[in-house]
């Protein structure tokens, strides 16, 4: 019985190597197929990934809450007065929410100036933050040199900055950023006393972050009573026919809580907290953590969509097989009669052009295999998009291609094994 089957899958190796080229041609649907279901997993897995990332550094136990600007009068006597709008978080918020929040361990509060740096005759557009001692311990800064700002800084309201490397590299080419003057504006003037890196900005990146027109990471930090003291709380803005001033306080208070399972009742405390004193809820509460979730929700529902787009592929890469198979039964109807009549059983016929039709399933799948995980790496160096390939994502793409072979191969099995060996031998 085993000698007898494995010359059966000889004999369907065989037919299939008598037609190199029509079988390369049929497998083509089956490469093609398990290759875009294992490259679209892989890319769509990449982009939420970094998705997902750009979340997890704004920190699962943070809860960031913003300012946001109240919508302008629309009126012709409006656009033309000059008035001061002001709005947003304040200093006595945090002191507030630290009384009557009690899941609250710390705060972080920033003021964000939108300015010009010069250095010489060097200038960049730049994103100034007003921020606490306590920053690079909130945030997924590294410190590269020198030194952050310290209790002293804030103390004594000092011009100590300390700004990213990117910006490091635009306004001091060719010498030490330490010491170095940054004058903002033409008017204040800080020293620079360290140099951080930034794993990319995630405060940038989230809902809500203002960043047209700017890199992400040319930020300079000071400290916030520098920020109130030597830059003010007012923003001025020419608009047509008149001026439009802000005051704000802080754009920005992250609160770290003491337990994730605290985060979302937090949420609902902090809200009751400000609702008293922003009537006009004049801003927004970001929870990253529920924002993670939804970033998992959106990959799971994003996978399936596109392991369903490219699963089609290897459903028509069947259907070739099918087509192909059948057209070899008509071929081979003379060769069918001929081994029936010397004594092959129905099983035999079946077992035969099943071999086919799993070898060009299986064969497909491998090749279809190395090219899916060599076009994400192919994606991810030239295009410089993130790209993660998964085992899961491998096997089940290997798996529909051996069972796409076998389901479409059934059929023309059965056809080929009940045709009658009488008129098998008749056909020319």
């Amino acid at each position: 019985m085993g000698l007898a089957f494995i010359r059966v899958i000889q004999i369907g190796i065989k037919s299939l190597m008598l037609h190199k080229m029509r079988s390369l041609l049929t497998m083509l649907g089956i490469i093609f197929g398990v290759c875009s279901v294992i490259a679209m997993l892989a890319i769509g897995e990449g982009a939420s990934y970094e998705a997902q990332e750009a979340i997890r550094k704004l920190g699962s136990r943070n809860i960031i809450i913003r300012s946001v600007q109240p919508p302008k009068g629309q009126s012709a006597a409006d656009s033309k007065r000059t008035y001061t709008a002001t709005y947003g978080l304040k200093t006595n918020d945090v002191a507030h929410l630290m009384e009557t929040v009690s899941t609250i361990e710390r705060t972080l509060a920033k003021r964000r100036y939108r300015l010009e740096a010069r250095h010489g005759q060097r200038k960049a557009a730049c994103t100034v933050w007003g921020t606490e001692p306590h920053h690079l311990q909130m945030s997924q800064a590294r410190l590269i040199k020198g030194r952050f700002l310290n209790e002293n800084d804030e103390r004594y309201r000092s011009n100590a900055c300390v700004i990213t490397d990117s910006l490091a590299q635009e306004l001091f080419p060719a010498e030490e950023p330490l010491d170095g003057m940054v004058k903002f504006n033409n008017k204040d003037v800080f020293v620079v006393v360290g140099v951080i890196q930034e794993t990319g900005s995630a405060q940038a990146r989230a809902p809500g972050g203002d960043t047209a027109g700017e890199a992400l990471d040319a930020n300079i930090y000071i400290s916030l009573k520098s920020a109130h003291a030597r830059l003010g709380t007012l923003f001025l803005e020419r608009s047509a026919g008149g001026y439009s001033r802000e005051r704000v306080e802080l754009h920005e208070l992250v609160t770290e809580i003491d337990a994730v399972e605290n985060v979302e009742a937090t949420k609902s405390s902090i809200a009751a907290a400000l609702k008293k004193s922003h009537p006009k809820q004049d801003y927004e509460i970001i929870v990253p953590l529920e924002l993670l979730r939804q970033a998992e929700q959106t990959k799971r529902i994003f996978n399936i969509v596109l392991g369903s787009i490219a699963g089609i592929s290897l459903i028509v890469g069947g259907i070739g097989i099918m087509n192909i198979m059948l057209a070899t039964v008509t071929e081979r109807t003379r060769e069918i009669g001929i081994r029936r009549a010397l004594g092959a059983r129905k099983q035999q016929i079946v077992t035969q052009f099943l071999v086919e039709t799993i070898v060009l399933s299986i064969g497909g799948g491998l090749v279809g295999v190395v090219l899916g995980v060599a076009l994400p790496f192919a994606v991810e160096h030239f295009a410089e998009m993130k790209t993660i390939v998964t085992i899961p994502s491998v096997i089940l793409a290997f798996l529909i291609s051996a069972v796409v072979g076998v389901v479409f191969g059934v059929y023309p099995a059965r056809r080929a094994a009940d045709l009658d060996p009488i008129e098998a031998l008749r056909h020319a």
